[in-house]
């Protein structure tokens, strides 16, 4: 009778002139990589996909108004005043929202503050459509300021699922920083297809559609939100230690994006291929978003503090490559190579960046101190368009791309005070150490 063969026990046999081994041994199970133990955890894929959902229409209202309101009433001043004044009204409201978010429960408060947002984008469309006064298109554009940072929620989201694993939790920071950067690739592009196939108004009205749609199949994820916190124990996140120059760092950071979108736009447009700049400034973002995933995907040696440093270095090397395309050869597809490129420090840079926030922000009051850092890039890439077009106008396009460098070095700058300070009680960690 056969007996059974043991699970060590190899097996030979010849084949022609070859002797074969058969090997029965169990193989050792693979560790599973980064990113999908990450998405093994129960209910980050549902959360996730809602808050990817509801993040993409980020990266196409911008773009939809302005396509919209120029469109119907021919004024790109108008446009830009429009949006420039929705900008304004967020980075006042953002951080009271998400002051309501910690303290009432992002369900609670993420849906109605969508709600209103999305009245806000409704009640614009309507007033473009109807030929409203212009005072109308500000106010109505300013409603949707209480977009809550449905970015900030996702991230606090993974902050309470993993803060007995500081690994996993840069594994998700870096994933949520691709996800940005992959909003803000796609968002663009198509809200021009919608707006420019369609009809003006489509851009708008889809990403109201997509908005709503995601908070609500976000918010309804109760399982991984985390705990509301009535009574906060620390004070306001802008007056915790560290908080105020991580800020800056957003700001200068802002500063980058902000410019390089209107020197970039006004290259192409010099070289006469003005829809190509789309693509271009496409190229920047994937490459960003590679490296985040990438940057995801490795552990890292060092505090958090001192890789911020050299992110921001590494940076601020980079982003001499537009300037020096641009200088040296004034052709656009070297311009989108050196994008491409360049865009492969921002990733890193942010996750980062969004790290030490979220040490440094006293608990209970995260999507606070999350929000303020969004606010402080908000009001980088306003001050780095501004001053990128007024570089473009007096000077060339091509000089427009010494602001990102300017801004980079004003970032690593503010970076170098942090470390030279050290681990004192101006920087201290309220979070789990790493």
């Amino acid at each position: 009778m056969p007996q059974p063969t043991p699970p060590d026990t190899r097996l030979y046999t010849v084949t022609a002139d070859t002797l074969v081994a058969v090997d029965f041994a169990p193989r050792a199970p693979r560790e599973p990589g980064p990113y999908r133990r990450l998405f093994a955890l129960p209910g980050t894929r549902a959360f996730t996909a809602g808050n990817l959902l509801a993040r993409l229409p980020m990266g196409m209202f911008g773009v939809s108004a302005i396509l919209m309101i120029s469109g119907t009433r021919g004024s790109y001043a108008l446009a830009g005043a429009v949006t420039a004044t929705g900008l304004a009204a967020t980075a006042v409201a953002a951080p009271w929202t998400a002051r309501l978010v910690d303290r009432y429960g992002q369900a609670r408060v993420a849906l109605p503050a969508t709600l209103v947002a999305v009245l806000g984008s409704l009640a614009l469309v309507l007033c473009v459509r109807h030929d409203a006064p212009g005072w109308t298109l500000f106010a109505a554009y300013a409603a949707t300021a209480t977009t809550p940072n449905t970015g900030g929620m996702s991230r606090a989201r993974w902050a309470h699922l993993l803060k007995d694993r500081p690994d996993d939790l840069h594994t998700a920071n870096s994933f949520e920083q691709a996800a940005d950067e992959l909003c803000f690739m796609l968002g663009p592009v198509l809200a021009a297809l919608l707006c420019g196939a369609l009809f003006p108004e489509a851009g708008t009205l889809a990403g109201a559609v997509l908005l709503l749609t995601g908070v609500a199949l976000f918010a309804a994820q109760r399982s991984t939100e985390p705990p509301a916190v009535r009574r906060a124990s620390g004070g306001a996140p802008l007056h915790a230690p560290g908080v105020r120059p991580l800020l800056l760092v957003c700001l200068a950071t802002g500063g980058v994006f902000g410019s390089l979108e209107v020197v970039t736009i006004a290259f192409a447009d010099g070289q006469g291929h003005r829809t190509a700049a789309g693509a271009v400034l496409a190229l920047q973002a994937a490459g960003s978003c590679a490296a985040g995933l990438l940057y995801g995907a490795v552990r890292p040696a060092g505090s958090a503090r001192f890789r911020l440093g050299w992110c921001l270095a590494a940076m601020a090397a980079l982003m001499t490559l537009p300037l020096l395309a641009a200088a040296l050869t004034g052709s656009l597809p070297v311009l989108a190579g050196a994008l491409l490129v360049a865009g492969m420090a921002t990733a890193p840079t942010m996750v980062t960046t969004m790290t030490l926030v979220q040490r440094s922000t006293p608990e209970g009051r995260l999507n606070e101190g999350m929000t303020l850092a969004v606010t402080g890039l908000l009001g980088g890439i306003a001050c780095g368009s501004a001053a990128g077009g007024w570089i473009v106008e007096r000077v060339s396009a091509t000089a427009g791309y010494g602001v990102p460098v300017a801004a980079a070095l004003t970032a690593l700058a503010v970076a170098g005070a942090l470390l030279v300070s050290g681990p004192s009680d101006r920087f201290r960690d309220h979070r789990s150490p790493h």
